[in-house]
């Protein structure tokens, strides 16, 4: 059955893979990257997480908020946590520079097997999408992934504010304005 269902899924599935992990995988190493890029990765999975779980279970605002609240909650309790260890801001050049995880690949992977497995259970089992406790699950799964990506890039842009108010900084654009 499970060589069935892997040749049945489409190229293209395969294909999306490939590039998530490819994105994964360019977080492995050290990296500089922009507020931007630190933001987009995050909303871009955000978007997949609440697009599986749409295209799934459909917009049943039960479920959004199920997704809602897992993902706030994630949110809300690691955007806390203190930065990773290594990372830093650099306020001129308006860039961080990273230390490589394999969080992001995780993440990704993470949100790619959960669509990937409810896919496939719903076109063996149709009815299992109508199944409260399924679509609940899997509801709160993506919203976890959400907010656990949503977290990081929050602890990234707390960095970033915090070093834009640095009091060190705050001298130097003094200095630079008595030029």
């Amino acid at each position: 059955m499970l060589n069935q269902i892997l040749s049945g899924t489409p190229r293209w599935v395969w294909v999306l893979l490939l590039v998530l992990i490819g994105l994964g995988l360019s977080q492995v190493r050290a990296r500089r990257a922009s507020l931007a890029r630190i933001t987009a990765l995050p909303l871009v999975m955000a978007s997949l997480s609440l697009a599986g779980m749409a295209s799934a279970f459909g917009a049943d605002p039960k479920l959004l908020l199920v997704w809602l609240a897992t993902g706030g909650l994630m949110l809300v309790s690691l955007a806390r946590r203190a930065p990773p260890e290594g990372a830093r801001y650099d306020v001129q050049a308006r860039r961080f520079t990273l230390p490589g995880s394999w969080v992001p690949l995780l993440l990704i992977l993470g949100i790619f097997l959960v669509k990937y497995f409810v896919g496939v259970a719903t076109a063996i089992q149709p009815a299992v999408a109508q199944d409260p406790l399924f679509a609940f699950a899997f509801s709160a799964l993506y919203g976890v992934f959400c907010g656990i990506f949503l977290a990081r890039a929050a602890r990234l842009w707390r960095l970033a504010l915090r070093e834009m108010r640095s009091p060190k900084l705050g001298a130097a654009w003094g200095a630079m304005g008595s030029r």
